[in-house]
């Protein structure tokens, strides 16, 4: 796969399919800028080898059926122009006959985009759509890992209707790390997976299987395979059209020696608005109660094999933990990773909840490398890469 030392970008134009779709508040600042500071890396690359940059993101999930005021780049664009120390002009209408990306660039080496997928055409990888893009550049790079398991135009439809691309810095980091944490062999490996859903994660558990210890399971998707155990979750979430695999994939993991670890407590409430929290052992969870936290003993438990793993691959908290009375579990886990990344484990998290769990406590320079990709990291351990970067192999 070809990267952006391949390539001389001078007097060229290069398509940059970022991933600026970040947090803002009711307000339309920005929360969390970690997307933008992580992608602009490769746009000055470009710049400073004497190309230009036509930027490609998207923003949030409109309807696809034109502007949206909540979902434009215009309120990353303060912050972007910033960063890079000029001006950036934002084009809206790009998707028309008589549009030239060439008039923008006369006065400035960089423009961006308005919100792709403010085109309906983007998510349905529109051949005509991908061609329109492709003709405004020379060079595609791919730096948006978090959609490159997305088949739409700008991270997949574009490579067939233009002749030079490569990843970008972002990405090349990301394949790096993600092929590190699988495959060097140091072992213990032990793989942390969380969330509300197996079915999210039954492929990802299935192929971690052939490389991991240990695996722990929290959160709500722990309900699924306790419940496929036979144990009473009182009224916890569950899915029950998901048992059998449950029991599938428990079966095949101790074939293979693959130890998994379940919670044996939760922290338990009879609603998300109780204010009376009760900790009950799994195997006496009241009828009327729900599961929306592990529980002490299994913190502990969790802790004795989180800090004997020399790898570990962290995706999912263990419970409700944007509610403070249910936080406790996955804060813990985050201090436990941290904790054994500063003993020398290497370490890897990735999705939404547990990257947030990370920067609420500030730990993130205690992590080995925090994955821009949720879904796309899931889909990259499951099959071993993602469409787009199938396509850029080739």
């Amino acid at each position: 796969m070809k990267t952006l030392k391949d390539f001389d970008f001078k007097n060229k134009i290069a398509l940059v399919r970022v991933d600026f779709n970040v947090p803002l508040d009711e307000k339309f600042n920005i929360t969390d800028t970690t997307r933008i500071d992580l992608g602009v890396n490769t746009i000055r690359y470009i710049l400073n080898k004497g190309g230009k940059c036509v930027v490609m993101s998207h923003l949030g999930r409109p309807r696809g059926l034109g502007f949206e005021k909540k979902f434009s780049l215009v309120h990353i664009l303060k912050y972007f122009s910033k960063i890079l120390n000029q001006e950036i002009p934002l084009i809206k209408d790009y998707f028309i006959n008589e549009f030239n990306v060439e008039n923008y660039l006369h006065d400035s080496n960089i423009v961006l985009l308005e919100n792709l997928r403010f085109y309906s055409e983007e998510k349905q990888n529109d051949e005509y759509f991908s061609r329109n893009l492709a003709s405004m550049g020379d060079i595609y790079v791919n730096n948006a890992f978090g959609t490159s398991h997305r088949k739409h135009s700008s991270t997949y439809g574009i490579i067939n209707h233009i002749k030079n691309y490569c990843i970008g810095d972002l990405v090349e980091d990301e394949i790096k790390n993600i092929e590190k944490v699988l495959y060097d062999n140091k072992k213990p490996f032990t793989a942390i997976l969380g969330g509300s859903k197996v079915s999210d994660k039954i492929n990802v558990i299935k192929r971690l299987v052939d490389l991991v210890d240990n695996i722990i399971i929290g959160g709500a998707m722990a309900n699924t395979f306790l419940k496929a155990n036979g144990v009473s979750v009182g009224r916890s979430l569950f899915e029950e059209d998901k048992l059998d695999i449950a029991l599938e994939l428990q079966e095949n993991a101790r074939k293979k020696n693959v130890k998994i670890y379940l919670p044996v407590d939760f922290t338990c409430a009879r609603s998300l608005d109780d204010k009376i929290t009760e900790i009950f052992d799994v195997k006496s969870i009241p009828s009327n109660y729900s599961c929306y936290d592990i529980g002490n003993k299994t913190i502990i438990l969790f802790k004795q094999i989180i800090l004997k793993s020399n790898k570990i691959i962290w995706n999912g908290p263990m419970g409700v933990f944007e509610i403070d009375k249910f936080s406790t579990g996955t804060f813990n886990i985050c201090d436990m990773v941290a904790t054994s990344t500063d003993n020398g484990t290497f370490s890897l998290v990735g999705g939404g909840d547990s990257v947030a769990s990370v920067k609420i406590n500030n730990k993130e320079k205690n992590i080995s490398f925090i994955s821009t990709g949720g879904g796309a990291l899931l889909e990259y351990i499951a099959n071993g890469s993602l469409p787009s970067l199938e396509l850029l192999r080739s």
